[in-house]
């Protein structure tokens, strides 16, 4: 946990945004106008509060989820729903088409981008309602579709995600990217407001079917999705990146892990087998730091998340080929939250199934119902931290003693 600590601090909002400032300020107002802040996603609020210091009189928009969305002197504070959008981010949406309309080309923007920001941020295409957008979240979400996939489908059923930000601003934008995403691709963080899509709607059409996601969607977004893109070229705008899951892991191994050879990607059982087939090559005292994201298939209604599922499943897997040495394996998201429920991943060793058991929890009917966090309550494994204020996906480590 101490590695992963490093890990979160490491992606310190107001660090990333102390980053990039220098190149912000290399294109200022034109005389009479005005900086206007945009900030969106988990680290919204700490990353607005360190813009406010280097630009002191800025305006600021702040939209974030519960739990980070404290009040900002100088800002106003949206909450915005997450996982699921909702009325709140709705409102939000129409508040940031409203500002970037209002501006002038002599004014300039900048947005503040982080991780969880696309469902803050729902803006249904024509046609479509928030309803609409809520039921297509849910089914992406039980989907088992990756990170760039979910957004492919978002962005075209969206007036702000895939570049809306630079359709609707009339003053240029800059934008500071904290990235939640392996590889960094910037077109994916919050779905990309202020960066080109990731494809087209006729791709995303055929993902959806691809997906066995089609036939379930409401028919305005099936409408939508079958409309031909908007021929306008996107304004340019300059996309900084200034933290991500890369750098977290450099913070690691600095405070003492080696570097995984694999990263937290793929189906949740595919990556917890392929972790604990590492464990055998440990040396005493060796810790591995991993990161990315893992992706699960919600097949039951129970509460959980990737990185409690992983943890609880490569539980499993030691039991089945235990190592003949103690070890620890945590998984957490860096947001400090870990799907709809309070937890941020979990902490297994040798002796947490047998906890488990003991509290009259079986394991293996808790992953069949996708209910990890009661299962992981239950044996002392789930780990709790709140919200970190910041989010560059998920941070793991497996130790030997």
């Amino acid at each position: 946990m101490a590695l992963i600590e490093a890990g979160i601090a490491a992606a310190d909002p107001a660090a990333a945004v102390a980053r990039g400032m220098a190149e912000v300020l290399a294109d200022p107002p034109a005389p009479g106008g005005r900086w206007q802040i945009i900030a969106l996603g988990k680290a919204a609020r700490a990353m607005a509060e360190a813009a406010l210091r280097a630009l002191p009189g800025s305006e600021a928009l702040v939209v974030t989820n519960a739990g980070n969305d404290a009040s900002l002197p100088g800002a106003r504070v949206m909450r915005a729903g997450h996982p699921q959008p909702d009325a709140d981010g709705a409102a939000a949406a129409d508040a940031v088409i409203a500002i970037l309309q209002s501006l002038v080309s002599g004014d300039r923007v900048l947005a503040l981008i982080s991780g969880g920001g696309s469902a803050m941020l729902p803006a249904p295409a024509e046609g479509m309602s928030l309803a609409d957008k809520q039921a297509v979240n849910r089914l992406l979400l039980a989907s088992g579709a990756d990170i760039s996939q979910v957004n492919l489908i978002r962005q075209g059923l969206s007036r702000l995600k895939g570049g809306g930000w630079l359709r609707l601003s009339k003053a240029p934008v800059t934008a500071l990217i904290l990235s939640d995403v392996p590889g960094d691709d910037l077109r994916v963080i919050a779905s990309g407001p202020t960066v080109a899509p990731v494809g087209t709607r006729a791709e995303a059409a055929a993902l959806a079917r691809h997906l066995s996601i089609w036939e379930q969607m409401p028919e305005p977004a099936r409408m939508a999705l079958s409309r031909p893109d908007d021929p306008r070229p996107l304004t340019e705008a300059r996309n900084i990146l200034v933290g991500s899951n890369a750098i977290s892991l450099a913070a690691m191994v600095a405070a003492g892990a080696d570097p995984a050879p694999i990263p937290l990607e793929g189906d949740v059982q595919d990556c917890a087998a392929a972790i604990w087939a590492l464990a055998g090559g440990l040396r005493p005292g060796q810790a591995l730091a991993f990161g990315g994201e893992t992706t699960v298939r919600l097949v039951g209604s129970g509460m959980g998340g990737r990185n409690q599922e992983l943890a609880l499943r490569l539980a499993l897997l030691a039991e089945d080929r235990p190592a003949p040495f103690d070890w620890a394996f945590a998984s957490v998201g860096s947001d400090g939250r870990d799907g709809p429920g309070e937890a941020a991943g979990g902490l297994v060793g040798p002796g947490s199934l047998a906890a488990i058991r003991a509290s009259g929890v079986d394991p293996v009917a808790a992953l069949g119902n996708n209910d990890s966090t009661p299962a992981l309550q239950a044996g002392g494994a789930l780990v709790v931290t709140g919200a970190t204020g910041t989010n560059v996906a998920d941070l793991a480590v497996l130790v030997r003693a």
